[in-house]
């Protein structure tokens, strides 16, 4: 179960784990902002979203959004194939890295390994694939709602 974290001023940073979240309130780094009714943890209630104590400047919020990586693919697209919208467990490149795609949001998508492994490196189209849905650039906005 994973806990938000919010700022002094309430805005959103990012998610822990249960476990970091009650050390940071045993530390006094943050405190119990919403909890589960009736259910503890020692004197602690468990907190379904903390916050900090202190407020934290985070420049890094302000940029266009978060950077790429492969987990980002695979929770920006729910976990779900852009080909076949199976569990998506890889992440494919829509232009293969061997013919000059990036590692970019735009680039690629979360994919089932039998989608991955049907499209190789071609192409969707040459593979006789099409894409479910387009691949977005996502904001932080849309990692702390999750």
């Amino acid at each position: 179960m994973d806990v938000l974290v919010i700022n002094a001023d309430l805005g959103p940073l990012h998610r822990v784990s249960l476990r970091h979240a009650v050390r940071m309130l045993v530390r006094r780094v943050a405190e119990v902002h919403e909890a589960q009714p009736d259910r503890v943890i020692g004197v602690y209630p468990v907190p379904t979203v903390v916050r900090l104590v202190r407020y934290v400047v985070t420049k890094w919020r302000y940029t266009a959004g978060p950077s790429w990586s492969r987990s980002g693919v695979l929770a920006r697209d729910s976990r779900r194939c852009g080909y076949c919208e199976g569990h998506a467990t890889t992440v494919d490149h829509i232009l293969p890295r061997s013919r000059g795609g990036r590692n970019t949001w735009l680039n690629t998508i979360a994919a089932c390994d039998g989608c991955n492994q049907r499209k190789g490196d071609r192409t969707p189209a040459e593979a006789g694939l099409r894409l479910r849905f387009e691949p977005a650039t996502p904001s932080w906005a849309s990692f702390a709602t999750r």
